[in-house]
């Protein structure tokens, strides 16, 4: 597989985006994740949490907006949500744009432990959204002439 750089893109960068982003990085050696949002906030907590849980570690991890990434080659856009995908400004140097929208667990309301599973739920939807999609897609992906 070709190596790859990839943007995951939701609304506030906390944690779909993020944990797109750290489960990328760790499933595909060949791929050079980063992740940004259309507003900035922080990291949330309990994305941190459910990503240790299965060793992946993004503490380190912090927010950022999309416009950081204006200029930078980018060779596959994925929005993880349909509010970014609907504000997702356009990327001049990416080669491929592909939404995978998932539900946004930080509005699940509720208890700690109902909150946490919404998490890993979505952290399971994203992993497995991954496997299944991201070499396909990476193989579209047109060689870069050097």
């Amino acid at each position: 597989m070709k190596n790859v750089k990839v943007l995951f893109v939701c609304t506030h960068n906390s944690a779909r985006s993020q944990m797109a982003e750290g489960l990328a990085n760790a499933l595909f050696p060949n791929v050079k994740a980063f992740s940004a949002g259309t507003e900035k906030t922080r990291v949330h907590p309990l994305a941190i949490e459910v990503m240790k849980e299965i060793g992946i570690d993004i503490s380190h991890h912090h927010s950022k907006t999309v416009d950081l990434f204006y200029d930078h080659e980018i060779d596959l856009v994925i929005t993880v949500c349909d509010s970014a995908y609907e504000s997702c400004p356009n990327f001049p140097y990416a080669n491929k744009k592909v939404h995978a929208g998932c539900p946004d667990p930080s509005s699940v309301k509720g208890t700690e432990k109902i909150r946490l599973q919404a998490f890993r739920d979505v952290r399971d939807q994203i992993s497995a959204w991954l496997q299944s999609n991201l070499p396909a897609l990476i193989e579209t992906i047109p060689e870069k002439a050097f």
